[in-house]
């Protein structure tokens, strides 16, 4: 009872009913050419919602008036597309119907009963009814004017159980279909994917630049080299300018363009991160073996992702130590080694969201990264099938 007294104070509540009563203006107008046979309106109403495209305008009116919070949402408990198979179609009738019958009850109780508390108090005061004609016979008592309350309640609490039974109804006959669930999983799953992967492409990208950046600019400082400070300086702005490039692909992501996978960074530009890496002081001994060049374009470019977070995590945890990189093709598998001496605190093998993201890129791709100390030296090894699909 309180739940239906506080629902009374929503704007949703009236905006349902609005929704029940849609239905008696065609009702009204069928009543207008032939009254005498109104039963024929729940008759037209099968072929009517044999029509797919009556599903998407009752899915969208009844989005709109009876669950206006889940309007363009895409886990919408009521669905706003046509019909796409027969079950849709037969439901659509199903609820058309349903419709019509709980737009009458709600006519009855909404126009009807308050009428009867009118006649009510009418006879309270010793006057005639003015609709219910069969009252005229009772006696005229006092108590009938507080009688007249009983029918205001009754339709108050029918206008809110109408409400939920019309959403109940809505959500059992015009709700998504098992398919149009498993669309919108999919397409859900897709887009946290995407996001996922945007985060780490920034994080990976600009995560590299700016701790190069940093190293070189400490290094500078502390060097007072006139010809160190320039190199440094032509280092980071080279590493700034491809941090750029990687930042505008990004943002071109999330301004929903259309940028080819193929234009990220893959293992062939592989020198590309060795040079950032040197040009930082870190003494790089890479060992590459096999045909990168014929390694898969998912596995080349999030296999450079890897290499790039695994060199990044050297410069912003050890400084320019001494790395080593082996990198060879065996087979259906692509292996990366990279580690370099432990200077001070190692990174924590479970936290970090570069170390997290070196193990998902390599999930998502069926392989495995394992991080952490071995034998005296911080290791990442990287394990990549070639024939994963991505």
């Amino acid at each position: 009872m309180r739940r239906s007294l506080r629902l009374l104070g929503h704007p949703v509540t009236y905006t349902r009913w609005l929704h029940l009563l849609i239905p008696l203006a065609f009702v009204a107008i069928w009543l207008f050419i032939d009254m005498d046979r109104f039963y024929v309106v729940g008759l037209l109403v099968v072929p009517l919602g044999l029509i797919p495209a009556v599903r998407l305008e009752e899915g969208i009116q009844a989005q709109l008036l009876l669950t206006p919070g889940e309007r363009g949402r895409p886990d919408a408990s009521i669905a706003g597309a046509p019909s796409a198979t027969w079950r849709d179609r037969w439901r659509t009738v199903l609820w058309l119907e349903a419709r019509l019958v709980l737009s009458g009850v709600t006519m009855v109780a909404t126009v009807w009963l308050p009428v009867l508390s009118v006649d009510l108090v009418a006879r309270g005061f010793g006057e005639p009814p003015i609709v219910f004609r069969w009252m005229q016979s009772w006696p005229s008592h006092g108590w009938l004017v507080p009688l007249a309350l009983v029918p205001v309640a009754l339709m108050l609490v029918c206008l809110v159980q109408a409400g939920n039974l019309v959403i109940f109804l809505a959500r059992r006959l015009l709700g998504p279909s098992p398919a149009e669930r498993l669309t919108a999983l999919e397409e859900r799953t897709e887009l946290l994917l995407e996001r996922n992967r945007i985060a780490r492409e920034i994080h990976d990208s600009i995560g590299h630049a700016l701790t190069v950046a940093v190293v070189q600019a400490g290094a500078a400082r502390a060097a007072r080299d006139p010809a160190f400070t320039d190199r440094a300086l032509a280092a980071i702005e080279e590493t700034g300018r491809a941090a750029l490039e990687d930042l505008e692909r990004v943002l071109l992501v999330l301004r929903e363009t259309s940028l080819p996978a193929s234009q990220r960074p893959t293992l062939m530009e592989a020198d590309r991160l060795f040079e950032s890496a040197r040009s930082s002081g870190a003494h790089v001994d890479a060992e590459l073996s096999g045909a990168l060049e014929q390694v898969p374009g998912p596995v080349s470019r999030e296999g450079y992702r890897i290499l790039q977070e695994a060199l990044t995590n050297v410069l912003r945890h050890a400084g320019p130590v001494p790395v080593r990189v082996r990198m060879a093709v065996l087979g259906m598998r692509l292996e990366m080694d990279v580690t370099n001496r432990l200077t001070g605190a190692a990174p924590s093998g479970k936290g970090g969201s570069g170390l997290r993201g070196m193990r998902e890129r390599a999930a998502l791709l069926g392989g495995q990264a394992e991080t952490g100390p071995h034998e005296g030296e911080w290791r990442v090894r990287v394990r990549l099938p070639l024939d994963s699909l991505v």
